[in-house]
């Protein structure tokens, strides 16, 4: 049987909301952390380290996230452990901002200066040293702004989620759908939602951009 859309299949949308901002949530602090270790192996003084964190790079970047979220969920499965659709999808995601947060990063830490790299080799600082009070600090006011966009693709992405069957925003709007056949004004608010969502933090963006004086690409 059609149902109406009425407010409360609004009110549905809305409260899958907090889930798509969860998932955004873990993936984003857990994509930072894992992308900070692989940013520091990206420009490490071992030239094994520095291989193995750009395999790491190639691999995610070079694949389709959809496919990762597939093997995540189905992989688990496959050696016999049980994993709910969230927590597949937090790994999935995490694995991937890990990736491209560590790329990001890494043209942070390689666009300080020469000079300050000598110099606190000159000083004789150690490489943790230099990294935590020199080198750091610098490159994480060039990685503002970039890191903010990074995360607005990553709420948009979370809508890949839907795929495995964890019910954040886009496979509210699908469970809706199928009860009203109302694609156009479904997906309309749908999508008005991830605008409201994600504009303001491109808007952040672009004001730390020009505050920090970096350039978009």
């Amino acid at each position: 049987m059609i149902r109406q859309f009425t407010s409360a299949e609004f009110m549905f949308l809305l409260m899958a909301v907090r889930w798509t901002l969860l998932l955004s949530a873990i993936a984003f602090l857990g994509g930072a952390v894992g992308g900070l270790f692989v940013a520091l192996a990206r420009t490490s003084q071992w030239a094994w380290l520095r291989a193995i964190a750009g395999a790491y790079i190639q691999v995610f970047q070079g694949t389709p996230l959809l496919m990762q979220l597939f093997l995540v969920f189905f992989g688990a499965n496959f050696f016999g452990l049980s994993i709910d659709p969230l927590m597949a999808a937090a790994i999935g995601l995490t694995l991937n901002g890990a990736a491209f947060l560590g790329e990001i990063w890494r043209g942070c830490i390689q666009a300080i200066p020469k000079g300050q790299w000598e110099a606190a080799t000159a000083l004789g600082l150690h490489y943790t040293t230099r990294m935590k009070e020199i080198i750091l600090p610098q490159a994480a006011k060039i990685a503002v702004a970039p890191t903010v966009g990074f995360l607005v693709l990553l709420v948009k992405s979370t809508s890949l989620a839907s795929i495995i069957g964890f019910v954040e925003l886009t496979r509210a709007g699908q469970i809706v759908n199928n009860a009203t056949f109302r694609p156009f004004l479904v997906f309309g608010i749908v999508a008005a939602i991830y605008f409201v969502l994600c504009w303001p933090l491109s808007l952040f963006s672009r004001r730390l951009e020009k505050k920090f004086g970096t350039v978009s690409r």
